[in-house]
């Protein structure tokens, strides 16, 4: 038999209904899925059952209301037991779609699988819940597939925003909220009256369920659509509440882990003590500091803290904890003792901690200014000691004076102020180089301390090779000059440096207090004064201050002055002294260019008043070289003019024997002037050679060019018969300080002697200078050397002068070439 076929129409309005509750549901699952973002644990899983719950019952209502939407024209029972199943099927399919979605927020696999999942679960509560009506029904195939279809987009819409929140709760907002939840109804709604187009109802047919109950349909409806909205605003309501508790609990978990992350990770000991000052806590950097753990300090008394605290100390920590018990914060610096023996400088914070306005407990918080400490007092040192020497430097000696004037000040008890200056430090300096200047520095000081400083004595360095030396004793002058003696002959002797023995000398000035000064400026002034007229009068000697030091030190001053300009006008003039040879007919063998200074006020000036002072100045460079170019000049004229071929000796300083460029200057002034090398002959000193091997350098160069090499002052250092060896050498020239004691000294007649026997044999011509008497020439010609030069014969003349009496004379023509 055929059965007849029907399809109902719908209650508009419970359709609407139907559709509030789908709303309903969405916005429900959106706020729980954002509190399923921001919960842990128990309260989690609490939140995952009630979500499903909550999720399942919105959408079975919704879907049980359209189902009494439906109007038949006949009137529908309905199963139980059938209509419970497909209520638990919604819930179980709600619970695994929350559970893969919160476990897999990132990706499309996840959210495709989890819609899948609920997807199924609400299809399959569609259909079991169409199942439960007593009536026969039809389905056509390809509405059921587009039912699933519509079942599937809804699922994924609403997981996907669901996840959104899950991951990030401000992602969604409340406007956003509704409209998802507006979008998802109309999901959820479309696809159960998608499912109800699939279906064709036949009154004759029954299910083998026959039992249920004949319902009022419409009014049955009502109340169920009533109760449903009811619950889920309850739901809603206690699921807003929920979440702001939850968000309270969430901040203050977020606050707790910041604050223990700082607690934990802070590079400060903190260490938390309560009202009975024990020991409640520690992080990690307090074990660091003290090498003691968080377990052996936990539960301790305040006087296991106090234990590793340097004794001193302890009771006054002690007060401050107190102190700080009453509500105040105190700071204070002391020393600890780590467990490994080691003392370490920590900077304490003890600071209380206030809840409601108590004091709760308080936390004591340490740091390591071991370093910092040890940096700031290493700056200080260094800012009042010499870092090379270690001795007190130019500030902290000042000071040392100030306090020694003031304990001296009453009594007007006299005290002296040294201040000593290497002689020729510059020299090894530049010769040797600045490291082994700096251990030739380190060995004087050394030298001077072991000598004579003591309790009564304070030595600094106040700049390069000067040093000050502070002397506090009663008595003036006799305990003074002890001390510089001592100081001298310590410094006599020889320092062995880059592989040889430097000997030097030092030059000292002396002043007392009170009579030379009253302040520490003026003390060290006036003791700098004496020293600098001790290295104008030769050096290696000791000067005590006298007012008329400050007069010759002004006119020294002004000479210095007056020695630059004198360079640009052009007032410095060369003069000759000529070399006689008495062997053969007196005649004249060479001159030797001295420079004077016709000064405009003080007339003409030796080299003896104007050479230290160009030293000083640094104008010796180019002061010499004027020399140099006008002596090749002159030397060349009287060539041209017909003069004897005879050469002009040159002295150069040891600072322009040191210039880099020293070869290429001379080589300029003889190309300039015409003159040919082998008639320029170099005068330099043994104190230029400090550095053999850059001497001999310079040496060899110089002679390979044609120029001749002279050794002036020989036999008055220390190593002559080695310079004679190393370099090479074309004439020594005995100095005038034997020549002087030559007549009532045999042990100068002896060294002239052997030097003459010396440089005959090594193939070397001889000078003897300074001579001024005739018992001096015949000593020195009986010893057998011919080549004179001194007083006896002429003094320095000018260049016409010279021309007179030596070059062209018509009563001297014998002595001429």
């Amino acid at each position: 038999m055929e059965h007849m076929h029907m399809h109902g129409s719908h209650d508009k309005l419970l359709v609407f209904f139907s559709y509030l509750i789908a709303v309903a549901a969405s916005c429900t699952v959106l706020e729980l899925a954002g509190i399923l973002g921001i919960s842990k644990g128990r309260r989690r899983t609490l939140w995952l059952i009630f979500g499903a719950v909550i999720m399942g019952m919105g959408v079975w209502s919704m879907h049980f209301v359209g189902m009494l939407a439906l109007k038949l024209p006949v009137p529908v029972a309905y199963n139980l037991m059938v209509v419970l199943l497909s209520m638990t099927v919604a819930v179980i399919a709600s619970l695994v779609a929350l559970i893969v979605i919160s476990n897999f927020r990132r990706g499309t696999v996840s959210l495709l699988v989890g819609g899948l999942l609920l997807a199924s679960g609400i299809f399959g509560m569609h259909y079991i819940g169409m199942s439960a009506m007593q009536i026969g029904i039809s389905y056509r195939a390809d509405y059921v597939v587009l039912s699933f279809v519509v079942a599937l987009a809804a699922s994924v819409v609403a997981l996907g925003l669901s996840s959104q929140l899950l991951m990030n709760r401000t992602a969604v907002g409340p406007g956003k909220k509704l409209i998802s939840g507006l979008v998802m109804g109309i999901a959820v709604v479309g696809m159960h009256y998608t499912g109800m187009l699939a279906a064709s109802f036949e009154p004759e047919s029954r299910s083998w369920l026959n039992t249920g109950v004949v319902l009022d349909q419409k009014w049955l409806a009502y109340v169920i659509a009533g109760g449903t909205l009811f619950t889920l605003g309850l739901s809603v309501t206690g699921v807003y509440i929920s979440s702001r508790f939850s968000r309270k609990d969430t901040e203050l978990l977020i606050s707790e882990k910041w604050y223990r992350s700082l607690y934990e990770n802070n590079q400060d000991a903190i260490i938390s003590i309560d009202l009975n000052l024990r020991i409640i806590g520690s992080n990690p950097a307090a074990t660091a500091i003290s090498g003691i753990s968080s377990k052996e300090f936990k539960e301790q008394s305040l006087d296991s803290l106090l234990g590793i605290i340097t004794a001193e100390d302890q009771e006054l920590i002690r007060e401050m904890f107190i102190r700080s018990l009453a509500g105040e914060q105190v700071c204070y610096e002391t020393a600890i003792m780590h467990e490994n023996g080691k003392k370490l400088d920590v900077s304490i914070n003890i600071a209380p901690v206030m809840v409601d306005g108590l004091v709760a407990g308080i936390y004591v918080i340490a740091r390591d200014i071991t370093e910092e400490k040890q940096a700031k007092e290493q700056t200080r040192y260094l800012a009042f000691h010499d870092e090379l020497t270690g001795l007190p430097n130019r500030r902290m000696f000042s000071q040392l004076l100030s306090r020694t004037i003031e304990a001296h000040h009453d009594a007007q008890e006299p005290f002296a102020v040294l201040v000593m200056n290497v002689d020729r430090f510059k020299l090894i300096n530049d010769t040797l180089g600045q490291l082994h200047g700096d251990r030739f520095l380190q060995e004087m000081s050394s030298r001077i301390t072991d000598s004579v400083v003591n309790e009564q004595m304070a030595l600094a360095r106040l700049e390069g090779d000067e040093f000050a030396l502070l002397c506090r004793f009663s008595r003036e002058k006799m305990n003074v000059t002890d001390i510089v003696e001592q100081m001298l002959a310590a410094i006599k002797q020889p320092v062995h440096l880059n592989g040889r023995d430097l000997y030097v000398t030092a030059s000292i000035g002396i002043s007392f207090y009170p009579s030379h000064g009253q302040t520490p400026e003026e003390l060290l002034k006036n003791a700098g004064t004496a020293m600098y007229e001790v290295k104008k009068n030769g050096r290696n000697d000791y000067q005590f201050f006298s007012d008329d030091l400050n007069g010759q030190i002004m006119e020294q001053l002004e000479l210095e002055s007056d020695l630059r300009k004198g360079l640009a006008r052009g007032e410095f003039t060369v003069h000759y002294q000529p070399q006689i040879r008495t062997a053969d007919n007196e005649r004249i063998i060479g001159v030797e260019a001295l420079v004077r200074w016709n000064h405009p006020v003080k007339g003409l000036l030796g080299p003896g008043l104007f050479i230290p002072a160009a030293e000083v100045t640094g104008r010796i460079v180019e002061l010499g070289n004027f020399v140099l170019r006008e002596a090749c000049r002159q030397m060349r004229q009287w060539h041209d003019a017909g003069g004897p071929r005879i050469p002009v000796a040159v002295n150069l300083s040891s600072q322009q024997f040191l210039q880099y460029n020293l070869l290429e200057d001379i080589r300029d002034i003889l190309r300039e002037t015409g003159l040919a090398p082998e008639y320029l002959e170099l005068e330099i000193t043994e104190s230029t050679m400090m550095d053999a091997s850059r001497a001999s350098a310079i040496l060899n160069d110089l002679v390979k060019s044609g120029v001749r090499i002279s050794l002036d002052d020989f036999g008055t250092g220390y190593s002559s018969l080695g310079y004679l060896k190393l370099y090479p050498i074309h004439k020594v020239k005995i100095d005038r300080s034997f020549i002087s004691g030559i007549s009532g000294s045999s042990h100068d007649r002896a060294i002239v002697a052997t030097i003459l026997t010396m440089a005959e044999h090594l193939g070397m011509q001889v000078i003897a200078e300074g001579i001024e008497t005739k018992e001096q020439l015949d000593i020195l010609v009986e010893s057998g050397c011919r080549d004179i030069q001194g007083y006896y014969y002429s003094k320095p003349l000018a260049a016409e002068e010279l021309e007179r009496k030596y070059l062209w004379p018509a009563e001297a023509v014998g002595k001429i070439v």
